[in-house]
């Protein structure tokens, strides 16, 4: 079954659009209470060696992918970066879950209501929304001029 482009660019749109807001929503609350986002990765046993520049790293990557979504050009290349953001992520929480004898503090702002099961949930239903992005979308043909 073939879908219309119409359709195709009104799921890949809206799904590059809760990224964009899922993203910014989440580097901004991790800047605005910065110390204790570094606090946690502190506590992480997976990442406890690496949290200072964890803590760097993650905002700037989400800021910046969210940026990339929302520009065409760079939108496929964004949805990969969102997808293997959230691999990483999801991989992480599973980690914790199944394989660590400390599970520590969640993250923060409205996620932080969630337990870690919602959070991996919630992480596998944007990793499987990215996913279908990538595969519908629709592929801008590239008119090659002879120079």
């Amino acid at each position: 079954m073939k879908l219309s482009t119409t359709i195709q660019n009104y799921t890949v749109n809206s799904i590059c659009c809760l990224y964009a807001v899922l993203f910014c929503y989440a580097a901004t609350s991790k800047l605005l209470d910065f110390q204790t986002f570094k606090m946690q990765l502190g506590q992480s046993p997976l990442l406890s060696p690496f949290a200072v520049w964890v803590s760097v790293i993650v905002p700037i990557s989400e800021f910046i992918i969210a940026l990339m979504i929302m520009i065409p050009r760079f939108r496929l290349l964004g949805l990969f970066a969102a997808f293997t953001l959230m691999i990483m992520f999801t991989s992480y929480i599973y980690i914790i879950l199944n394989y660590s004898a400390f599970v520590p503090c969640s993250c923060g702002g409205i996620l932080q209501k969630m337990s870690w099961s919602q959070h991996l949930i919630f992480n596998i239903i944007f990793t499987t929304l990215a996913a279908i992005a990538i595969i519908i979308m629709p592929i801008e043909k590239v008119r090659v001029t002879n120079l």
